[in-house]
């Protein structure tokens, strides 16, 4: 590919991976351009975690990334038979790697008395964001997979990817020294 640019989505359709022209707005588009979104919002995450306490975090994402990469080419592919070469697809295993993950981390956090406000370091609230750049994608993929095909081993892995960066943010305030912002209700709601 010589130019980033080929005219062919100006009427507002786009190509999908052995399979054929649909509107930008599709399911399945929408589906994957939120996985997309969310690998982005990951990249920009990775920036903040540049302190040794949680460079382990930083270097988790990175995998994080290539499996959403893999994923967006999965949910890209409506036939992975008719695609003209194989595509990457999600495997139990690499659920089971993120709940080792998370389990890991849980392991040094104290237990949760309260529910959390996404906030705390800029890490931390960098991971909360990702986390509901996440929840949303996983809507989009749950949807699509009432209108066509979507693996259980993709919809396993979107749903674990959130609960990772929930965990992931609890343990960047805990390492870099900020506490957790409990959510405190109102005593009077009407304000």
């Amino acid at each position: 590919m010589t130019r980033i640019y080929t005219r062919n989505g100006d009427d507002g359709s786009t190509g999908l991976f052995g399979g054929p022209r649909v509107r930008k707005d599709d399911l399945r588009v929408a589906a994957y351009g939120d996985i997309d979104e969310l690998n982005s919002a990951l990249g920009v995450a990775r920036i903040s975690l540049c302190d040794l306490r949680v460079a382990d975090l930083e270097l988790f994402l990175g995998t994080l990334q290539i499996d959403l990469f893999n994923l967006g080419a999965e949910l890209a592919t409506p036939d992975p038979e008719s695609a003209p070469k194989s595509v990457p697809r999600l495997r139990a295993e690499d659920t089971a790697r993120l709940e080792r993950e998370i389990d890991r981390l849980t392991a040094e956090l104290p237990p949760m008395k309260t529910f959390i406000l996404p906030a705390g370091s800029p890490s931390a609230a960098s991971l909360h964001l990702c986390r509901t750049i996440c929840r949303r994608a996983e809507r989009a993929v749950v949807t699509l997979s009432q209108h066509g095909p979507v693996s259980s081993e993709a919809l396993a892995y979107v749903n674990r990817v959130s609960d990772l960066l929930f965990t992931m943010a609890r343990a960047a305030n805990l390492r870099l020294g900020v506490s957790e912002v409990p959510w405190v209700a109102r005593a009077d709601a009407s304000r």
